[in-house]
């Protein structure tokens, strides 16, 4: 088992949870980068692809992605100016390794909310 448990704060940036799977596998992140998985995108595309997420967090989470190797930004000049995402390499790795867990939510969606209502009505 890798190793999850530091001991002090110092240690925390060399647990590969804390410090890499926590920003790639939250809400946002991972809907951004399924929302890639087909090719490039620009923003406005990848908002309406997620739905409900405002831009301004879109736009902190493309950063985030983009500053961890995940994306990449590319600016073509206009008129009119369009910017566009992508998946890097490990972009698409990360998307690839993601699927299954992802598919797997799908199919066990109905058995977790059941459960859920069940456990809430006792």
């Amino acid at each position: 088992m890798l190793q999850i448990t530091v001991t002090a704060d110092d240690d925390s940036g060399l647990c590969p949870v804390r410090n890499v799977l926590a920003r790639v596998c939250g809400k946002w992140q991972s809907l951004i980068l399924l929302s890639l998985e087909d090719g490039p995108q620009r923003f406005n595309q990848i908002k309406r692809l997620v739905g409900d997420i405002t831009q301004r967090v879109l736009t902190e989470n493309l950063r985030s992605l983009e500053r961890d190797g995940y994306v990449t930004r590319q600016v073509h000049p206009g008129p009119p100016l369009a910017v566009s995402y992508q998946l890097t390499t490990l972009g698409e790795e990360f998307v690839e390794v993601w699927k299954p867990l992802v598919a797997w939510a799908g199919d066990r969606f109905d058995q977790v909310m059941a459960t859920r209502e069940a456990f809430d009505s006792n």
